[in-house]
């Protein structure tokens, strides 16, 4: 679909029930004040995954009881990954009936407000909307010039590829309707780095979903470091190609094969 304009979201009215999932390794600096920004808005429900985090990130989510339901936590016994992270989350938010579910980082680079103008563009229409850093009106802060080249050709070479229109294509700032992600969780996602987020707009699009873009302001982290490393850069690498080349050959095969039924 492209850029959406979304409509202004009617938060007194809205009573729909959102699930943002937020994956964590040593964010115990930003964690609290994130999630009292996001369930600020009465929308929002937050389901936190930790995996093992040695600066106590889990053991501080877990002692926010003020929130009640509305905040919680899954604890992994050691760092297994984004993307397992993610369908951890998501099949616990699909669990408990969430109709439109959120990715979002624990650092600040996403806006917790921008989640309404996400949520806005998916009542209008789209079924996966991307917070967009490429689109009109959206710009990314405080990065140097070689990171933006990174992330300009990794997002050139994924829509080279395999095929995608959509600008953004590494973005982890998202909402889903819950069908997507009923699609994505019962598949298999080959993907548990960065190229996760790749992969599921892939194989959401493939599927026939409707895609936009939300534009996003993009800042770099508040505090601590990135968590992308040189194997998730070539992780990333290799799984676009083998996707766009493995994967859609036999996905073509298959269909030749039931045509000759």
């Amino acid at each position: 679909m492209g850029q959406v304009a979304a409509p202004v979201l009617d938060i007194a009215e809205n009573t729909v029930d959102c699930t943002v999932v937020i994956p964590t390794y040593n964010e115990v600096q930003t964690i609290v004040q994130l999630i009292d920004r996001v369930l600020v808005y009465p929308l929002f429900r937050i389901i936190v995954v930790d995996d093992n985090s040695p600066d106590g990130t889990g053991s501080l989510v877990n002692e926010l009881s003020g929130y009640g339901p509305r905040l919680q936590l899954i604890s992994r016994p050691m760092k297994m990954g984004l993307g397992s992270a993610y369908l951890s989350g998501f099949r616990k938010a699909l669990d408990e009936g969430a109709r439109f579910i959120f990715e979002m980082d624990a650092d600040f680079s996403h806006d917790p407000d921008a989640l309404l103008t996400l949520l806005a563009a998916a009542e209008a229409g789209c079924d996966l909307v991307v917070g967009s850093r490429y689109v009109r009106g959206g710009c990314i802060r405080d990065w140097g010039l070689l990171r933006q080249l990174i992330s300009r050709g990794g997002n050139l070479y994924a829509r080279s590829v395999l095929g995608l229109e959509t600008r953004d294509c590494t973005s982890g700032f998202r909402c889903y309707r819950r069908e997507v992600v009923e699609q994505l969780c019962a598949g298999v996602i080959g993907s548990n780095g960065y190229s996760f987020q790749i992969e599921t707009l892939y194989r959401s699009w493939k599927s026939g979903f409707r895609v936009g873009e939300a534009p996003i302001e993009f800042p770099d982290r508040r505090v601590g470091y990135s968590k992308m490393t040189r194997k998730d850069v070539l992780e990333a690498i290799i799984r676009v190609w083998q996707l766009g080349c493995v994967d859609d050959s036999v996905s073509k095969s298959a269909v030749v094969d039931s045509d000759l039924l």
